[in-house]
């Protein structure tokens, strides 16, 4: 019963068991109530106990479960020990504590990942041992496209339970693109009213000739997010949302043609002057005009999410911005002249320099791809980096902090085997075992530039992912060893044990099923998982190295 996933630091097995029992009592000491309350309910819902409340430590003595904070531990740090006393989890912080609780579910079974008892007369029993255990990074984090193809809100709260369940801390929540923008922003209705559906959707990649003719769309009010945020911190997960600027903003520009290069884009238009939310994929020339009206009306934006979004980072994207309009619009090429700028790249740098310095006045930091390095980086700004490691081993040489999520190993919208039966096969194969081997700190840092990595982030973009089943397909079982790799100390440089993992994988595929994740089994995708017929975009030869 200890194929933990992910591995922890240190696990010393004793011999005998905790059984938890009708009598049994959970005690919750300062702090920690938040966490008792939320695993007093999973427990209770999988296992039919009462569970009832102890009002001190020795309640939870023998058959008990107690919670408490110890300050020597560091934040995330827990300790669990299962003996003759009971069971106790102590963290320095009730994060700490609320990771220690995601392990005692794990060792509980499968079952205890139910919404209801199977059977009543079962025994639930923890096994005797200690564990020590700590994060190897702050950010562990998925990244979630909601743009592409819409995510109710219950389903973005499935996914904060999945990410809890795996130690993920960090939610990047990819909220607008060329395709859809998915909050409300009460001063400006139109975001929603018109930027949130497409008339029709390509079905597959770009390349497909296929089409689903019917709309799609959808948003979240502004309670839904209050709620999705809220949902997130009981299980101590952190919201980061994405506002995409100045590119992957079709969306934005449908809504207020204001916001586009007026002075060039009518011109590629036919029959009409203004652009509609994008039905298609790949990389949109329609981008932000460089103006004072476009700067005042994203700062109204993001004045509104601030106060929804407690997160100390924002991401603005900064990806995949095509410079073709601003060469040709006098108006941007006259704020070039304006400002003493060399070129386009520059004009992008200065317009996320500018909100580097808005969110800065506010105790908040930029987070962009790492595109925004190009023209020079803004002061404060984080890098996601994306296109392979070199923008992050650029930006930590430079002192900037660094989040790893090379799409070579961590995009989980790339297929996960070669052959015909993957559905909708896109770019470069990347196994279970390619994603468990990751490395997020380069070889080429010194150990001062390495600090500078918070962490590593998983990202799924949902262009070929039009449900959530093709979502969970896609995802699982990946992100069970990414969740390793951003969790788990290395044995040593450089490697790791998959035969190990692939044990304990055997598991926690029973914990996925519970669950009730539509995760690729690892023979192959079951017949309705697949797409026959449905074009990706596979690419020959091997993936580009790291």
């Amino acid at each position: 019963m200890t194929e933990l996933i992910p591995q922890p630091r240190s696990v010393v097995v004793g011999s005998g068991e905790v059984r938890l029992t009708a009598h049994s009592q959970l005690y919750a000491g300062d702090a920690t109530e938040g966490v008792g309350n939320w695993l007093r309910t999973a427990l209770q819902q999988a296992t039919g106990l009462p569970l009832h409340e102890g009002r001190e430590l020795d309640d939870a003595c023998d058959d008990g479960i107690g919670l408490q904070l110890d300050p020597a531990l560091g934040p995330e740090e827990y300790r669990l020990v299962s003996d003759s006393n009971g069971v106790f989890i102590e963290g320095g912080s009730p994060a700490g504590v609320f990771r220690g609780a995601q392990t005692l579910r794990q060792l509980l079974g499968p079952d205890a990942y139910r919404r209801a008892p199977l059977d009543r007369r079962r025994t639930w029993a923890v096994p005797h041992l200690t564990i020590q255990d700590s994060p190897r990074f702050p950010w562990r984090g998925l990244m979630l496209d909601v743009a592409r193809h819409f995510m109710p809100k219950e389903g973005v709260l499935r996914y904060l339970d999945l990410m809890a369940a795996h130690k993920l801390n960090v939610f990047h929540f990819h909220l607008t693109d060329d395709q859809g923008w998915r909050v409300q922003i009460n001063r400006y209705p139109k975001l929603t009213e018109i930027g949130s559906w497409r008339a029709r959707t390509k079905f597959g990649h770009r390349a497909s000739p296929l089409w689903d003719d019917k709309p799609h769309g959808g948003y979240y009010t502004q309670d839904d997010i209050r709620e999705i945020v809220a949902y997130a911190a009981d299980r101590h997960i952190t919201v980061v949302p994405e506002i995409d600027v100045p590119g992957h903003s079709q969306a934005a520009i449908a809504a207020y043609p204001e916001l586009g290069n007026t002075d060039v884009i009518t011109a590629s238009i036919k029959g009409g002057n203004s652009l509609s939310v994008w039905d298609n994929w790949g990389i949109n020339p329609n981008v932000l005009a460089p103006t004072d009206n476009t700067l005042r009306f994203y700062e109204g934006v993001f004045e509104e999410l601030l106060e929804l979004f407690p997160s100390e980072f924002i991401h603005v994207g900064g990806d995949e911005c095509l410079k073709d309009q601003w060469k040709q619009s006098p108006t941007a090429q006259a704020r070039i002249e304006e400002l003493g700028l060399a070129d386009e790249d520059e004009l992008q740098s200065w317009f996320i320099g500018h909100f580097d310095k808005w969110l800065s006045a506010r105790g908040r930091r930029l987070v962009g791809w790492d595109e925004i390095l190009e023209g020079g980086l803004a002061d404060g700004a984080v890098v996601s980096s994306w296109r392979g490691y070199e923008g992050g081993i650029t930006a930590a040489r430079a002192g900037h902090d660094v989040v790893m999520c090379p799409e070579q190993y961590v995009y989980l919208d790339w297929r996960q085997a070669p052959g015909e039966d993957e559905p909708v096969p896109i770019a470069h194969v990347r196994t279970l075992e390619d994603v468990y081997r990751f490395e997020p700190v380069p070889e080429q840092l010194s150990e001062a530039e390495a600090r500078h990595v918070l962490g590593t982030q998983a990202n799924v973009w949902t262009e070929v992912m039009e449900d959530h089943a093709r979502v969970d397909y896609q995802t699982f079982p990946r992100l069970a060893a990414f969740a390793e790799v951003a969790w788990s100390a290395l044995p040593a440089p450089g490697e790791r044990d998959f035969a190990d993992f692939e044990r304990r994988m055997t598991a926690h595929y029973a914990r996925l099923d519970a669950l009730g994740v539509a995760y690729r089994p690892p023979t192959g995708p079951l017949p309705w998982q697949r797409r026959p017929g449905v074009l990706g975009r596979p690419l020959d030869g091997p993936p580009p190295q790291a």
